[in-house]
């Protein structure tokens, strides 16, 4: 039974989407069966909290999806990844999957990971080309092997071997994008010059309208109170070809803790590679942290490690941004950006779906 996401745009105040968050779930069955992973048998979870999604902006649908998945009985692996197939297979989303803007070479390359809370596991997949669903290829790859990575023309050859097709990903308005791309290049790309790391005038120019960043991630908390998360993304537009960002990289674009919560990420991958954030606001919930104040704590420790002068504005502060997406073990969710004011994420739970305010560090 699907419901339809809400449309006023509106988000419950902090406290009483809090409160909400506590009771949802409360008639959820206890006894439901565990999930076998490969040869492994998810071990039960003693509480049940669920069923609750977030999702970054562009997973309005994804969100209900994943709920109405849930609401069936499902682990919230198998639901996340369905709620973001939608996005993946979209034509008309840039950022991901089929439809996603190439590399500099006119390459769909296409990033995904996930991670599975009961059994502590994880799959992702990097650099992959011609598979439509990355994210179904990286729950191969922690459902049928014993590694946690797979890339490139291997990781290709896993998806034809469980008989995922290869496809043209490239869809003509991506194709033209990229056309337009490479008929205004400039010195102002990704490889730079040699050059003092106080140097402004120099890398990629990190205005949106100019160069495209996207990806969407999705947690979830089902209703047996496991929590899974998985992020997907076509990564950087135009990037170097053999680029990987922060989304296939556990800790960095998604990472999950059963017993305490799950987090992911969009934006500036690199920023996000070098501090492993996602890794770090599940280690601040531990220690206590609200969803949204780990996320702010992330932001801020990228915002510390950022020192090189063609990433920081005339003020000193990152000239990017990074957007992250937290929920807990207690069902209470909550996110930030670096730069924002009126920044919003997808959620949903059994009353159906709505957006929630992200914090921001600093606003324009």
């Amino acid at each position: 039974m699907k419901k339809e996401f809400k449309t006023r745009m509106t988000s419950p105040s902090r406290r009483d989407f809090i409160r909400k968050s506590s009771l949802v779930g409360v008639a959820a069955t206890l006894g439901t069966a565990p999930r076998v992973v490969g040869a492994v048998t998810a071990p039960q979870k003693p509480k049940s909290v669920g069923p609750i999604v977030i999702s970054s902006r562009n997973g309005s649908d994804s969100v209900l999806k994943a709920m109405e998945i849930i609401q069936s009985g499902a682990d919230a692996l198998d639901a996340v990844v369905a709620g973001v197939n939608l996005v993946e297979e979209d034509p008309n989303d840039t950022s991901v999957g089929y439809g996603g803007l190439p590399n500099a070479d006119g390459i769909v390359q296409l990033d995904a990971a996930v991670m599975h809370g009961p059994t502590g596991r994880a799959g992702s997949v990097a650099c992959i080309e011609g598979i439509k669903y990355p994210s179904k290829i990286a729950q191969l790859v922690l459902e049928r092997t014993d590694h946690v990575n797979l890339v490139g023309k291997g990781a290709q050859e896993f998806a034809v071997m469980h008989g995922y097709p290869v496809e043209n990903l490239l869809t003509e308005k991506a194709r033209k994008l990229w056309v337009r791309w490479r008929e205004t290049l400039s010195s102002k790309d990704e490889y730079l010059p040699p050059h003092d790391p106080s140097e402004k005038d120099i890398g990629s120019l990190y205005d949106p309208v100019k160069r495209h960043w996207g990806t969407i991630h999705c947690s979830a908390i089902d209703l047996a109170g496991n929590i899974s998360s998985v992020t997907t993304t076509s990564g950087l537009a135009f990037k170097i070809p053999g680029r990987v960002g922060d989304s296939p990289i556990i800790g960095a674009g998604l990472y999950c803790d059963n017993e305490v919560g799950a987090a992911g990420s969009t934006g500036r991958g690199e920023a996000n590679l070098e501090n492993l954030a996602s890794f770090l606001i599940v280690e601040r919930m531990r220690e206590g942290d609200t969803p949204e104040a780990a996320c702010l704590y992330a932001c801020q420790r990228i915002a510390d490690h950022t020192r090189v002068g063609h990433l920081l504005d005339d003020n000193g502060r990152p000239n990017f941004n990074v957007q992250f997406y937290a929920l807990n073990a207690q069902g209470e969710v909550g996110g930030a950006e670096i730069w924002g004011g009126k920044g919003k994420f997808a959620a949903a739970n059994a009353d159906g779906g709505f957006l929630v305010d992200l914090a921001a560090l600093y606003t324009r």
